[in-house]
């Protein structure tokens, strides 16, 4: 199967490339934020608030990318290059609808959004201002996601990872030079502060999504986007396809809404026992996120793929795909596992001088070990069953992911409150208390590998079914 390993190889290398270049963009913010003036606290604040409620407004909309890039890998595998080139069309345009939508109702985003999200008025000042910057971005954003799902159908993760990069490259270069200035021999530039953050980001996606669209011209004008004449786009969202592509895509959104609910409960929960375990919650989870950007190559390679062979009925290397997409990412899950037995503590420290966050860490450094098992088995089979178009099936494992979330945690609660002495739950008692917080984490933890587990237990049960089905 030396075939199926270098096309897996070859999808999933250039996503884990691009996807290391992410956390860049994130760091460089929050650096160029610390260093605008004496409020660099509220600088990073504004930043952290104004990322944070981009993050959860995208989220809605992944079904852009997950949904295309299914369809686009089956109609590849059918050979049927007028329906590939009809499904970007539909996709995109869906996109700049959307893009129009969040435009027109961004007042009201933002002020609903400061009901449930809780800072300084400086803070919420600032972050406002960054939305209210950043989300003029939205066409080109939503737009990329399409454009990044679609190529991956395509069977081409060079594209995405060339428009990944320079959104992410310029983002860094353009948020320094917009927000700091420049002097270069005679030319001087004093900058745009704060401001100048959020039209970096703009700028950078503006950039991207013009690189895609010149990849899409030169690689696809000819063999695809030639094989559909523009009067017969009239009846694009008309006809089975495009119920499909609705029903999917809203079967994806409740997926999305699932994410949404356990990101927010977790953070929501580990805010609940004080700023040193909020901020233990959020190293571990982007010491997780490292490891998330490795097997999300193998799970869009495995996406593609599948997709593929669905599309040209050979369920032989479906089966192939799938076997070696798992060995791949479960060896990436194996590596990772013994980088956090080893490094974990260094890894730490990286991520953090504050010797008493170092310490309450450690404690749970064990449940990192855990993690990559089910993260891995969990995140592939997304891409394969994304590939396979059966968007039920990944709806209800979310769905059951919420449910084994919530079960444990509020199960593992009652339990610690009935069994754990009153004095422990007094808050005048602070030794005690920061013990139960300390229990209480383990049992956040837990909920969150049992929400991993429920996805993957039941997309392992429902695979010959549904993937397999003819």
């Amino acid at each position: 199967m030396k075939s199926i390993n270098k096309d897996i190889l070859k999808l999933a290398i250039p996503s884990i490339l691009a996807n290391i270049t992410v956390p860049l963009v994130g760091m460089v913010d929050i650096a160029v934020a610390g260093h605008l003036d004496a409020s660099a606290a509220t600088m990073i604040g504004g930043i952290a608030i104004g990322s944070m409620l981009f993050d959860l407004l995208y989220w809605n909309f992944g079904f852009l990318r997950v949904g295309t890039g299914g369809l686009a890998a089956q109609a590849y595998g059918r050979g049927d290059r007028k329906e590939c080139a009809r499904i970007l069309a539909r996709a995109v345009g869906i996109a700049l609808a959307c893009a129009l939508v969040l435009i027109a109702i961004q007042w009201i985003f933002v002020k609903a959004a400061f009901l449930v999200v809780d800072s300084s008025p400086e803070v919420q000042a600032l972050a406002t201002k960054y939305f209210y910057i950043r989300i003029w971005a939205a066409p080109a954003t939503l737009s990329l996601m399409a454009l990044k799902g679609w190529f991956i159908g395509m069977q081409d993760s060079v594209s995405p990872m060339a428009t990944d990069m320079t959104v992410n490259g310029m983002n860094v270069l353009m948020s320094i030079i917009l927000s700091l200035g420049f002097t270069v021999g005679g030319l001087h530039y004093d900058g745009m502060g704060f401001a100048g953050v959020a039209v970096g980001t703009v700028v950078a996606q503006y950039s991207g999504l013009l690189v895609a669209l010149i990849l899409l011209l030169w690689k696809y004008r000819k063999n695809t986007l030639s094989t559909v004449a523009l009067p017969e786009l009239r009846g694009l969202f008309k006809g089975d396809e495009t119920r499909r592509f609705f029903v999917m895509n809203a079967d994806l959104y409740v997926r999305s809404l699932c994410f949404i609910a356990i990101y927010i409960g977790f953070t929501v929960i580990s805010a609940r026992y004080g700023d040193v375990l909020l901020a233990v919650s959020s190293i571990l989870m982007k010491l997780l996120m490292i490891f998330s950007y490795f097997t999300d190559g193998f799970a869009y390679a495995g996406e593609a793929l599948t997709g593929r062979y669905i599309g040209a009925k050979d369920s032989l290397m479906v089966r192939q795909t799938v076997k070696w997409t798992f060995v791949w990412s479960m060896s990436i899950a194996l590596i990772f596992m013994i980088i956090y037995q080893f490094a974990g503590v260094p890894m730490l420290h990286m991520m953090t001088s504050d010797a008493v966050v170092i310490e309450a860490s450690r404690e749970y450094l064990p449940w990192l070990l855990l993690m990559p098992v089910a993260g891995c088995a969990a995140f592939t089979w997304d891409g394969i069953y994304i590939g396979a178009t059966a968007s039920k099936a990944i709806r209800n494992s979310m769905l059951w992911a919420v449910v084994g979330f919530a079960a444990v945690w509020f199960i593992g609660i009652l339990c610690l409150n009935h069994f754990m002495p009153s004095s422990a739950t007094d808050p005048s008692s602070a030794v005690p208390s920061t013990r139960y917080g300390y229990i209480a984490m383990h049992i956040l933890m837990a909920a969150y590998f049992a929400h991993l587990l429920a996805r993957t237990v039941y997309l392992t049960a429902r695979y010959r079914k549904v993937v397999l089905a003819d």
